[in-house]
């Protein structure tokens, strides 16, 4: 049998010389939400994203119990697929999971790494539990109502009262994901272990970008990340909450251009 794929989306290709940023999205959206960051980066960067498997157009056939090992290996075949041997891997949130993940299992797949809004440490009982109620919640439902609350809590204060056009934004993905990948996904992250030794074995530059206002992935979770780092930038975004890629776009491209050149390019 095959081995699943997810699909891929090139915002620019920039020749096979130039260097290649792969961009992986976060929980419960797709792709869509590194628009905005794929238009600040360098015209002369190939930049991709994936859809995570059972969200956006990415299909779950294939698949087997969900994990953010299963994931990863997704992106790893389709960016061989693809033709990419070697590029600088950003994930936010769940993105950054599975990123991890990459790191992991495919070392030689990830030139550099950025974390943005999102933790290396498994989740506690609590958060575990509460995953896997909503995951059999949509699916008994059929519907992504049970997540659809996270609009709002995505987003930092000062987004949600100055641009309350983002919590629209974010409300209308979360409603064009499908149950079953909500599911999976949810599943997925309540099985994942913790990851902090795969920080402190990455010898590559990294990066790690939070919102100032993310309270679901806060500061304290990103200066854990840099301090088992070895080659670590930081940057914390003003004004940002666990969306900063959506509410600070500007920033996090600055943030991943940086990493991009501190990446030797032999890719």
């Amino acid at each position: 049998m095959t081995a699943p794929r997810v699909p891929l989306f090139t915002y620019r290709d920039a020749g096979p010389t130039a260097p290649a940023l792969v961009l992986l999205h976060g929980f419960p959206l797709d792709h869509r939400m590194w628009d905005d960051v794929a238009r600040e980066l360098p015209s002369d960067l190939t930049v991709l994203a994936a859809d995570l498997p059972g969200l956006g157009k990415a299909t779950l056939g294939g698949f087997p119990e969900p994990s953010i090992e299963a994931a990863a290996a997704a992106v790893a075949h389709s960016l061989h697929d693809a033709g990419i041997t070697s590029a600088v891997v950003a994930g936010l949130s769940m993105g950054g999971y599975v990123a991890l993940a990459l790191a992991e299992r495919h070392p030689e797949l990830v030139a550099g790494l950025a974390l943005v809004d999102t933790k290396s440490t498994a989740d506690d009982d609590a958060a575990r539990a509460n995953r896997l109620r909503v995951a059999g919640e949509v699916e008994r439902a059929g519907t992504v109502d049970a997540v659809r609350g996270m609009r709002s809590s995505l987003l930092g204060e000062t987004s949600r009262v100055a641009r309350a056009e983002l919590v629209d934004r974010l409300d209308g993905w979360i409603g064009e994901q499908s149950p079953a990948g909500v599911a999976w996904s949810q599943r997925a992250m309540a099985a994942r272990g913790d990851r902090t030794a795969v920080l402190r074995s990455f010898a590559g530059p990294a990066t790690v970008v939070v919102g100032e206002e993310d309270t679901l992935t806060p500061v304290a979770a990103a200066e854990h990340m840099v301090a088992a780092l070895s080659e670590p930038g930081f940057v914390v975004v003003p004004g940002a909450g666990h969306m900063s890629a959506i509410e600070c776009p500007v920033d996090v491209a600055r943030a991943l251009t940086d990493l991009v050149h501190r990446v030797p390019p032999t890719y």
